[in-house]
């Protein structure tokens, strides 16, 4: 799993990660993944095609939600943590192209579970928090509130 770029084994059931290469798939299916969570765009040019064939032939459950990176939204977010709360019992692994995205989602994710902000961080968001655009900084720094948890 080591090889996979920019993983990162955040809790003992959910792991991030950039784009797997088609032959770390089945790699994941070993470890007891049952989700697999697609947030890059289908046209990330680290992007696999037939990643969501690959996995389905795996048996294992694939859920794609886009977040385009420079308009990520509320939208984008609660659906994220809809299909988590789903899983929540199962070990899911989440990427996208380079672990941004996914250390963003996962933070917010764990941090409204009641996980410590410290423990809820990759160490990809913190590198990338200081040159953090403003759409990204936007989602970072919700509350419950704003998104109606």
């Amino acid at each position: 799993m080591q090889n996979i770029l920019n993983f990162y084994q955040i809790t003992d059931r959910i792991a991030t990660s950039g784009q797997p290469t088609v032959e770390q798939f089945p790699k994941i299916r070993e470890e007891g993944y049952s989700l697999i969570i697609n947030l890059a765009m289908s046209d990330a040019m680290n992007a696999v095609p037939e990643e969501e064939g690959i996995i389905r032939d795996l048996g294992i459950t694939h859920v794609h939600i886009p977040v385009p990176f420079d308009k990520p939204t509320v939208a984008h977010l609660t659906a994220f943590f809809g299909i988590m709360d789903a899983f929540k019992n199962e070990k899911v692994f989440v990427h996208c192209a380079l672990n941004l995205r996914v250390s963003v989602f996962i933070y917010k994710y764990l941090v409204f579970k009641g996980a410590a902000p410290e423990t809820a961080t990759t160490p990809f968001l913190q590198e990338w928090m200081p040159n953090m655009d403003e759409s990204w900084k936007k989602i970072l720094y919700l509350t419950k509130q704003d998104i109606s948890l």
